[in-house]
C-alpha cells in the first residue's frame, strides 16, 4: 500500500495500534538497535525526522495509538562479509524502533509519512485546541 509521490518522495504506510499486547515475532528474537530522531514543531504541525537510508518504505512499520507514535523497521546487509574481513563496523544492521511521546493531541487522521534521500519525514498535524465551558452545580 505504499503510494510514490513521485520519483523522489515516498509515502509510508502508518496504522493506529489499539492493542499494545501487539508483539513483532523478530522483536522476541533479537535485541533492537535504537532510531535517532529529531522532533521538533511550527505553529500547525509536529514533525519527526530520522536518517532511515537502506530501509525501503515497505520496511518501515509506524503505528500510532493515543499519544505516543512508534516507528520500527529492518536494515538488511545487502551481502554477506565475515567478521575478520572488516576493519571497521559502525553502521547499525537489524531491527531497530523507536516510541516517541508526543507533546501535544495531534490530529490522527491526518498524520503523514514519506522518505527522501533516505531521511524519514513524519508530520503530525496539531489538534485544535477546544476551550470547554465546564457548568459548576450547586449539589445541596
Amino acid at each position: 500500500m505504499t503510494k510514490k509521490k513521485n520519483k523522489k518522495d515516498k509515502e509510508v504506510v502508518i496504522k493506529k495500534t489499539d492493542d499494545l499486547e501487539e508483539i513483532d515475532e523478530l522483536e522476541e528474537l533479537e535485541e533492537e538497535g535504537q532510531l535517532s530522531v529529531d522532533v521538533y514543531q511550527d505553529a500547525s504541525s509536529i514533525y519527526i525526522k530520522s536518517t532511515i537510508a537502506g530501509v525501503e518504505p515497505d520496511g518501515i512499520d509506524i503505528s500510532f495509538d493515543n499519544d505516543m507514535i512508534t516507528i520500527r523497521g529492518r536494515r538488511v546487509k545487502d551481502r554477506t562479509i565475515r567478521e575478520e574481513d572488516y576493519f571497521y563496523q559502525e553502521c547499525y544492521w537489524g531491527g531497530f524502533s523507536r516510541s516517541i511521546i508526543l507533546p501535544v493531541d495531534v490530529q490522527e487522521a491526518k498524520i503523514k509519512a514519506t522518505i527522501r534521500n533516505g531521511i524519514l519525514t513524519i508530520e503530525l498535524p496539531k489538534a485544535k485546541k477546544r476551550d470547554i465551558n465546564i457548568k459548576v452545580e450547586d449539589d445541596n
